[in-house]
């Protein structure tokens, strides 16, 4: 059975902020988005492998593999081209929200945005508590 390779790690999640997030605007949005995740999830932020930053943790088993393992529950990732956000989890109602959503790109798992005065923080919100009420279901 293939192990993941992603776990939470101890780096400080400011430290990471500072010296990775490649733009002054991309480090205030990285502090939004901690701000934000751990009021809709109640969880402090927690890094997890070297770039990204979770919320939260549930244990999940692959339907398609012997694979198995945890994962953050929400999260992102302030990448150098855009800010990958994990909150995606392919409800009918997340699909309505990313009608409204405003300015992204859709990746396999994530939402990819620039900036966040680009997006409608609203909408981002609701996506987070759906797809933290999706997981609870899913995986308890």
């Amino acid at each position: 059975m293939s192990e993941i390779k992603t776990k939470v790690t101890d780096v400080d999640v400011y430290e990471f902020i500072e010296s990775f997030a490649n733009t002054e605007r991309k480090k205030q949005d990285s502090y939004e988005l901690i701000k934000m995740m751990q009021e809709v999830s109640g969880e402090p932020p927690k890094m997890w492998g070297p770039t990204m930053i979770g919320f939260g943790k549930y244990h999940y088993k692959s339907n398609r593999s012997k694979q198995e393992g945890d994962w953050f529950v929400i999260g992102f990732s302030p990448r150098k081209a855009a800010i990958s956000v994990y909150v995606y989890s392919g409800t009918e109602k997340q699909d309505e929200l990313l009608k409204s959503l405003g300015k992204y790109k859709m990746g396999k798992a994530c939402i990819y945005v620039n900036k966040l005065a680009d997006i409608n923080l609203d909408v981002l919100k609701q996506m987070m508590i759906d797809s933290i009420k999706h997981t609870k279901e899913v995986w308890g």
